[in-house]
């Protein structure tokens, strides 16, 4: 049971979770692949690996873009000769009422959250059966197991990952885990960076304040799963904050 020197590319790397989960890993022992779309921030993330002792690369990524997903599972092939875990975690949630009609908010979710996840299973697929082993790691969202009000279609695209992943899994055979996490309110800049609706953004930001957890709580979570011996699968984990309905 051990992450030590396991390949690992992640995307949505340069903050939040991602970046929360590449420091962990690396601090673990894990060779991080990075991919995001701020090179400035990815940047940052493999600085402070490096500077910790650990070995990080990164690739700017657009998760929207296959060819760009088909890159940064390259890159790891080309540095370190394998690819082990691909953590698809990139994602955005500009939510919003249906009738607040914000379709092309709708279609960048659809983009980023479930065809990007895709086409990270795409790229990782022919490496990993090439190899005969591999980790794919499918980050969802709470918000598919309760539906609320305004996240109709973000709570959409990650069922519909949800119901991917499964499929998947179930494909796999024994030389292919597959994992999904589904964080609750966690303490990112998720809101701020997705939602243009200054009232509804505001009143996500204040139960984020009352009950939000550390994204390092994912972090170790989605440890858990990679660091199992290859004959165990940790198809599913559920990580919300102990107040969250």
């Amino acid at each position: 049971m051990t992450i030590q020197n396991k390949i690992i590319a992640i995307t949505g790397a340069g903050r939040g979770i991602g970046r929360a989960t590449a420091l962990h890993l690396a601090a673990r022992g894990a060779r991080l692949v990075l991919g995001a779309r701020s090179e400035t921030e990815l940047e940052a993330v493999a600085d402070e690996i490096e500077a910790a002792g650990g070995k990080a690369v990164f690739l700017v990524t657009d998760v929207t873009q296959r060819s760009n997903l088909e890159a940064l599972v390259r890159l790891a092939c080309d540095r370190f000769g394998r690819l082990d875990v691909i953590i698809n975690n990139a994602g955005i949630g500009p939510i919003s009422r249906f009738d607040a009609l914000q379709v092309e908010d709708w279609d960048t979710m659809i983009d980023v959250n479930l065809r990007g996840t895709l086409y990270g299973i795409a790229a990782a697929l022919p490496v990993f059966g090439r190899q005969q082993k591999g980790h794919v790691v499918n980050v969802l969202s709470t918000a598919g197991i309760k539906i609320v009000p305004t996240m109709g279609v973000y709570a959409a695209t990650k069922n519909a990952l949800r119901t991917a992943t499964e499929a998947l899994r179930q494909e796999a055979g024994s030389n292919l885990r597959v994992t999904e996490i589904s964080p609750g309110f966690i303490d990112t800049t998720f809101a701020d960076a997705s939602i243009g609706d200054p009232h509804l953004k505001a009143s996500i930001n204040k139960r984020k304040e009352e009950l939000a957890i550390s994204p390092n709580a994912i972090a170790r979570a989605i440890a858990f799963a990679i660091e199992q011996p290859d004959d165990v699968e940790v198809g599913s984990i559920v990580v919300r904050p102990t107040a969250q309905d």
